[in-house]
């Protein structure tokens, strides 16, 4: 009793640990998530300020990614309960069933029932969530667009300065108690805290200093050759100057916090400042590193000095004039501050921003008309697509600076900041479509060097240079479109918006009943990628280590190589599509859709691929075979899926299909036996010893090293015609390939024993025709005869030759 006494409170606190613990039912999300929708949508109705329409907009969007999630997880627990109800079946008529399994099939159908219902409450509340959000962004955009036309006093006008007097005492008091409010949060914090905190701004100042030269080091030394030096460096000074002012401002902002009178609306405030100011510091980091005017040998843009040196306080006011005008408007929402304070400064701060970027065109235009006047270094003329853009600039700032100054100044502000964001975005672009492009092609480059070093290649250099080319130009489209969506974010969705539209990409695109999702499609890439080099790497490994000890003929070797090489492919294939969640059962709409094709267009294609296989299987021709097909005489080199290629005498090489080996006779020297043979006649004056003859003829053959004794070389009288004796004689050598090479030496060899012997071979009997005798003829043929010549008329020989 005493232990139980004892063990009750912990007991009772373990308890309440593991039910705090415990996950919220999927019964609870989902009402959660219908009273937030419902929320949303009360919410939206009668007039609504863009910071409320923002907030309601970002619970929709968390509502309709529960509700997405909350289907993804369910819908496998549906399918198991459907797949036992399945294999229960359902119940025999008129027989008794067993109790047990009666109360297993009455609870499993209720478990379907009720995941089947909270699937689609789930569906519900995320079409539900996707409606309000889209509303939501049309009331934004309409309020956006009715903002841009609102019309204040003017600047200029007396009526202005007048309502900015009235309401700046009330507008100082407010902002007096914020910073009364800061203050009092730097107060409330230690001077321990504080010390620490600015000795460690310290050390990271000197740590950004020394990573920054560290880097420059590294990339002269480290990094190969090329242009990523430069743009590698680039892109490290922009991470270090927009990290450096973030992790300042944070520790600032811990030491505000560790004060717990600072009031919830000025702590977002502060901590939305840490992230404006990393943007400010990305802003200068960008606008240094891509002018670089102390180092012109790393600077990116094909720009002059003096116009690096003449814009070199350009980034860093542009970083602070944006910083300003986010700061403004966060504090006039913040302190409440009245219309014409709100006014003034918003109009202050983008004539200044128009005025910036207003000198920096004019610089930029004096400078290139100054080197283009140059008669010493003349510069080429810009293009177009640069000019267009300087005058669209021109007028966007001049359109802008007449609606400051007219009293437009939603408009006039929207312009300007929409003209340096442009800027930003389009360098941004820039600078990291170079990072791409230069670090795929000193890829390239580096496997090049590789192979050139000997080093194991697993693609050719032709496949890997397009392989580059199609990654810069892929990850570089990828990039603008980005572009375009931060550039026409301010006149619809956000970022966040499109970022939240981009997670929904998580659970998949339904096509049918196919769903495809981007971490399936790249897990199948990943797969494919790694299957075909791992069926490279085995093709090499049967072709230079396995196949070799085995008694296969070469020929052989290479048809299992490429019938592996086949099947692997196809495996790896099949595996590629299981993992988008495209099983090969699905795949038979597709096999269908193909055999109309077939009918009509693919016929002699899929007759061509069926031909290879059976070539490959059956091999009644294989690679290094001697081949005559239909005027076509030379070598197997390879036998592809749908042709074969044949070399032929003269090194030339003919694509022969498939189909041609299957269907036409072919003529295959070197099939069963690989032997050649030499055979060749001699005619012989008929009074010639045919017994010496035959013995010579034979001597030469059986002296040649190249000529097999098995079957031996035999010397035959073929024929008597006229005055000649026809001899033929034939021997056997290795291959048919030398046949030709040994029959020439051994014609040499004969004819120099028939010199030495003093024999002489059978000339070729013709017929002289004497002048009468031509005559006669001409007549016959009804042609006069041809006037006779000292040649013609000279006397025939005594014998004939």
């Amino acid at each position: 009793m005493l232990w139980a006494f004892i063990s009750l409170p912990v007991g009772t606190a373990f308890a309440q640990t593991n039910a705090a613990a415990t996950p919220p039912s999927m019964d609870s999300v989902l009402d959660d998530a219908r009273k937030q929708i419902d929320s949303v949508q009360k919410g939206i109705k009668g007039e609504v300020s863009d910071a409320e329409l923002t907030r309601l907009r970002g619970i929709a969007q968390d509502v309709q990614a529960t509700a997405e999630d909350a289907a993804t997880k369910l819908e496998p627990q549906v399918t198991s309960v459907t797949a036992r109800l399945t294999e229960l079946g359902k119940p025999a008529e008129g027989a008794p069933e067993a109790a047990d399994v009666a109360e297993q099939r009455k609870q499993l159908e209720k478990n379907r029932v009720a995941l089947d219902a909270q699937v689609k409450l789930a569906r519900l509340l995320s079409v539900e969530a996707e409606q309000a959000a889209t509303q939501i962004s049309a009331m934004r955009r309409a309020g956006f667009q009715a903002r841009l036309g609102e019309r204040t006093n003017s600047l200029v006008s007396r009526r202005f300065w007048s309502d900015l007097s009235k309401d700046l005492p009330f507008d100082s008091m407010r902002l007096r108690a914020i910073s009364a409010e800061i203050q009092a949060g730097v107060r409330g914090t230690s001077g321990a805290t504080w010390a620490g905190l600015i000795a460690a701004m310290a050390a990271l100042m000197l740590l950004r200093k020394w990573a920054g030269s560290r880097m420059l080091k590294l990339s002269a030394t480290r990094v190969p050759a090329g242009r990523l030096r430069r743009s590698l460096h680039a892109l490290v000074l922009v991470v270090l100057s927009s990290i450096t002012p973030v992790i300042v401002a944070l520790l600032i902002y811990a030491g505000l916090r560790a004060n717990p009178a600072l009031s919830d609306p000025t702590a977002a405030f502060l901590f939305g400042l840490c992230g404006a100011l990393g943007f400010g510091g990305y802003v200068a980091g960008l606008g240094s590193s891509l002018l670089s005017p102390d180092r012109s040998s790393w600077r990116l843009p094909t720009i002059s000095d003096d116009l690096a040196a003449r814009l070199r306080w350009f980034p860093l006011n542009m970083a602070i004039i944006m910083v300003l005008i986010w700061t403004v408007e966060r504090i006039s929402v913040l302190a409440n501050l009245s219309l014409s304070t709100t006014v003034a400064i918003n109009c202050v701060l983008g004539l200044a921003e128009v005025l910036i970027l207003m000198y920096a065109l004019a610089r930029s235009n004096i400078l290139k008309r100054h080197v283009s006047v140059d008669p010493e270094n003349p510069a080429p003329p810009p293009p177009f697509w640069l000019s267009a853009l300087a005058v669209i600039a021109w007028g966007v700032l001049i359109v802008s600076l007449v609606c400051l100054l007219a009293g437009y100044v939603a408009l006039g502000g929207f312009l300007v900041k929409q003209a340096g964001w442009t800027l930003v975005v389009l360098a941004s672009t820039y600078l990291f479509g170079v990072v791409i492009d230069d670090a795929f092609m000193t890829l390239r480059s580096a496997t090049r060097e590789a192979e050139d070093g000997q080093a194991p290649a697993l693609a050719s250099p032709k496949a890997r240079d397009q392989a580059a080319v199609v990654l810069s130009g892929l990850g570089r489209m990828l990039l603008v479109m980005l572009a375009l969506m931060l550039l026409l974010a301010p006149f619809g969705e956000g970022p966040g918006d499109l970022l939240q539209r981009v997670d929904f990409l998580h659970n998949g695109i339904a096509l049918g009943a196919i769903s495809i999702r981007p971490a399936s499609v790249l897990q199948a890439l990943l797969m494919l990628a790694v299957g075909v080099m791992a069926i490279k790497l085995l093709k090499r490994w049967l072709t230079e280590r396995y196949l070799p000890t085995t008694s296969l003929d070469a020929g052989m070797r290479v048809s299992a190589t490429t019938l592996f090489g086949y099947a692997g492919l196809v495996a790896v294939v099949s595996f590629a599509l299981s993992a988008v969640g495209i099983g090969l059962e699905r795949v038979a709409w597709v096999a269908s859709a193909l055999s109309v094709g077939i009918g009509f267009g693919l016929q002699a294609v899929v007759q061509n691929f069926v031909s290879g296989l059976i070539l490959l299987a059956e091999r009644p021709v294989k690679v290094g075979d001697w081949v005559a097909l239909g005027g076509v005489e030379g070598d197997i080199r390879r036998i592809n899926v749908r042709a074969t290629e044949i070399q032929m005498g003269d090194r030339s090489t003919v694509i022969v299909p498939n189909s041609e080996f299957i269907t036409k006779t072919v003529r295959n020297v070197t099939h069963t036996n690989p032997i050649g043979l030499v055979s060749f006649k001699l005619p012989m004056p008929l009074e010639t010893d045919p017994e010496v003859v035959r013995d010579l003829i034979k001597g030469a053959f059986i002296e040649h090293p190249d000529v097999l004794e098995t079957p031996a070389p035999n010397v035959q009288l073929d024929s008597i015609d006229g005055r000649s004796i026809i001899f033929n004689a034939s021997g056997f050598v290795a291959s048919p390939r030398v046949a030709y090479g040994i029959k020439s030496q051994i014609l040499f060899e004969v004819l120099k024993r028939l010199r030495d012997a003093g024999m002489t071979l059978s000339a070729p009997q013709t017929m002289i025709l004497t002048d009468s005798q031509e005559r006669l003829a001409a007549a016959s043929l009804g042609v006069p005869a041809a006037v006779p010549t000292p040649m013609a008329a000279a006397p025939a020989p005594s014998s004939p030759t």
